[in-house]
């Protein structure tokens, strides 16, 4: 029996996840590339495997036709975007993920991220090394309205992290009910927000794709943050948005397209991130590790191991 894993970094941190395949007596084969799979490359990989611990790549129906044995698709992440539901279940595919594991790690970089942007740290480390001196004047993030689009497990994490700071939450999510912190319709919630972190799935599911008339309809000097999905927002409208000081500044850490090249790289008040928001090594390894015990479990119940 073979399983393939798909995501990058796999195993980097911790044997702890291979060994629990080598236990089971279960071959594996590992991403070569060391990036993000094409559906051709998937396809290659995945040839005579029963199962993948997956990444992002677009695990499509297309993908599945060409992969007749599969029979579980075990995500390391949240997010399912990635992999077409309705093909698997016509397939008679298990799907499991690992919803728990990023939920702190990605709530911790969003904070971070904020207080970046408020005393605007990188861009005066940026500039210091270049030989320029210069004191900029920042913000408090005490005080400032937080406006979440997504009310799930990071979203809650992220607006539980934030309070204790001083800092007033509300949020937009058509699924979920928090009765912590008070719901707003996305319209009211964008020109209340000093900032807008988005923690929603993909555009057509429960999160809109933020447009250029979004953008605009945000208070004048406030700030963005993804670190959800690329393709949520609209990469030239916020690149717009922010070179002409609508906006005071973004962080970005997902992008439509990956490794990121487009114009956001040429401005100092946005903060780049190489899609990083699960990459911390407790939370990798507690990913990596539900991930093939998931696997493990999905592959006993479809009576394969």
């Amino acid at each position: 029996m073979k399983i393939a894993i798909t995501t990058s970094s796999f195993a980097r941190f911790s044997e702890a996840p291979l060994q629990l395949l080598r236990q089971e007596h279960i071959d594996y084969v590992l991403n070569p590339l060391g990036r993000k799979l094409t559906e051709n490359e998937t396809i290659d990989l995945l040839q005579d495997c029963v199962a993948v611990a997956a990444g992002t790549e677009p695990l499509t129906a297309r993908v599945m036709d060409a992969l007749p044995g599969l029979k579980v698709i075990s995500r390391c992440g949240t997010g399912m975007d990635n992999v077409d539901m309705e093909a698997a279940r016509a397939r008679g595919i298990a799907v499991r993920n690992t919803p728990d594991g990023p939920t702190q790690a990605v709530a911790e970089l969003t904070l971070g991220l904020a207080l970046d942007l408020m005393r605007q740290v990188s861009r005066m480390d940026r500039e210091l090394r270049s030989g320029v001196w210069k004191k900029r004047m920042g913000n408090l993030l005490g005080g400032k309205r937080l406006g979440i689009v997504g009310m799930g497990r990071i979203g809650r994490a992220v607006a539980d992290i934030f309070t204790p700071l001083g800092v007033q939450v509300a949020f937009n999510d058509p699924v979920s009910c928090c009765g912590d912190y008070p719901c707003m319709p996305v319209e009211e919630l964008l020109g209340w927000a000093d900032i807008l972190s988005l923690h929603c799935s993909m555009t057509g599911g429960e999160c809109s794709l933020f447009t250029a008339e979004h953008l605009r309809r945000m208070k004048r000097g406030s700030w963005v943050i993804n670190v959800a999905r690329g393709g949520l927002i609209d990469e030239q409208a916020l690149y717009e948005a922010l070179a002409d000081g609508h906006l005071a500044g973004a962080a970005v850490d997902v992008f439509g397209n990956e490794p990121y090249t487009g114009p956001l790289s040429s401005l100092d008040n946005v903060i780049l991130t190489p899609h990083i928001g699960s990459y911390a090594k407790e939370a990798r390894i507690r990913m990596e590790t539900d991930t093939i015990a998931n696997l493990i479990d999905a592959l006993r119940a479809a009576g394969v191991k």
